[in-house]
């Protein structure tokens, strides 16, 4: 797993130890050497793992520590303190600041590494998940994380039935899907709903989507089979005649 990580410490040749070992395992590193510093880079990099030497200039680890929790979740950014302080008070001072692990010093390189492997294992489960990337289809666009469905960039008002239609067959643009099947998706098996459903979302869509509804381009019916999203490379005349032979 490569990462990004910020090294807070104003010892030249910690700093140059720590950079070493977190580079031979691919990692990318941002050394620098007080406390101001280290909340810039956090701030402007947004990096994956800052380990924070407890005492440095200007501003020292306490406070870089309190002005993150501040500003970032928990979950954010993993900080791994360093420091020279072993007494029990001053590890619990540094976790209840909001640090998710404490070394003391002189440390073992090797540790300090199985422990950043550690909180960037940790830190990678509470991640967000990425988005779902919008469908494309033509000149309709679906956009599953914002929920929201454009043509030629125009925002078309869409119920929530409507949406899961359009996102059903964006999803394969060509494909053609039975009214059963887009039922099925929509409702699940519930016995009370009929294929008339889909007709009538399919007209409602078209009202929004189509220059002409009785010539549909984009939301097309494939006569005796259903309905599918045209491909952008499929002719016009094509689509306009199985929608007019359906209607």
């Amino acid at each position: 797993m490569c990462a990004h990580v910020v090294v807070a410490e104003d010892d030249e040749g910690q700093a140059a130890l720590i950079r070493r070992y977190l580079e031979r395992e691919g990692h990318q590193v941002t050394v620098v050497h007080d406390g101001r510093a280290a909340l810039e880079a956090v701030r402007e990099q947004t990096p994956d793992l800052l380990v924070l030497d407890w005492m440095m200039p200007r501003v020292d680890g306490m406070d870089v520590c309190r002005v993150i929790r501040s500003e970032l979740p928990l979950a954010a950014l993993p900080v791994l303190v360093l420091s020279a302080r072993s007494a029990e008070d001053d590890q619990l001072l540094g976790l209840d600041l909001g640090a998710d692990d404490y070394m003391t010093k002189p440390f073992s390189p090797r540790v300090l590494m199985a422990r950043i492997r550690s909180l960037l294992r940790r830190g990678a489960q509470h991640a967000p998940p990425e988005p779902e990337p919008a469908l494309r289809a033509g000149p309709l666009t679906i956009d599953q994380a914002r929920h929201e469905v454009r043509v030629h960039g125009r925002l078309i008002d869409c119920t929530a039935g409507e949406f899961r239609l359009l996102e059903l067959l964006a999803e394969r643009p060509g494909q053609v899907f039975t009214r059963a099947q887009i039922l099925t998706h929509l409702h699940g098996f519930d016995r009370h709903i009929t294929t008339r459903t889909v007709d009538m979302h399919v007209m409602n869509i078209r009202k929004k989507i189509e220059t002409d509804t009785r010539r549909a381009t984009y939301l097309v019916t494939v006569y005796g089979v259903g309905y599918k999203i045209a491909h952008d490379d499929e002719p016009s005349g094509r689509r306009e005649a199985r929608t007019s032979r359906a209607s």
